[in-house]
């Protein structure tokens, strides 16, 4: 079993009315970047549908640098996320940090010159509620 310690949340950069899954960003990823598979573990749809990319036992391919030790989590979305992806992005964190010792939870911007997943993750895990 790999070692897990940070989990990385990113958005889909795709459109408010676009509503796609783990099959649709697989796809983009197989067939347009050509690699094996999804590059996240998780997605959260628009409706706050949690569904599985790539298996926590795999390494993800979703943060350059950083992905032999992290979960990848993203949000379909660009800037505006429903109020239950918010609460499935809680519920799913929550779940990781019982199951692994997470040393960090934050957003790609972390690790590259992106603002993906364009809210402040360290901001939001601090909010009683459970948006912005």
């Amino acid at each position: 079993m790999r070692k897990i310690d940070t989990v990385i949340i990113h958005c889909a950069d795709t459109p408010a009315k676009m509503d796609i899954g783990a099959k649709e960003i697989r796809d983009w990823h197989v067939n347009e970047r050509g690699w094996s598979d999804i590059g996240y573990h998780y997605v959260i749809r628009r409706n706050g549908e949690i569904e599985v990319g790539r298996q926590e036992s795999v390494v993800g391919a979703h943060c350059r640098g950083r992905n032999s030790t992290s979960i990848g989590i993203c949000m379909v979305g660009d800037s505006t996320f429903t109020r239950t992806q918010f609460r499935s992005l809680r519920k799913l964190v929550d779940e990781l940090e019982l199951r692994y010792d997470l040393i960090e939870v934050t957003g790609h911007y972390s690790y590259s010159s992106k603002t993906c997943p364009n809210f402040n993750v360290e901001e939001w895990l601090k909010c009683q509620d459970v948006t912005l």
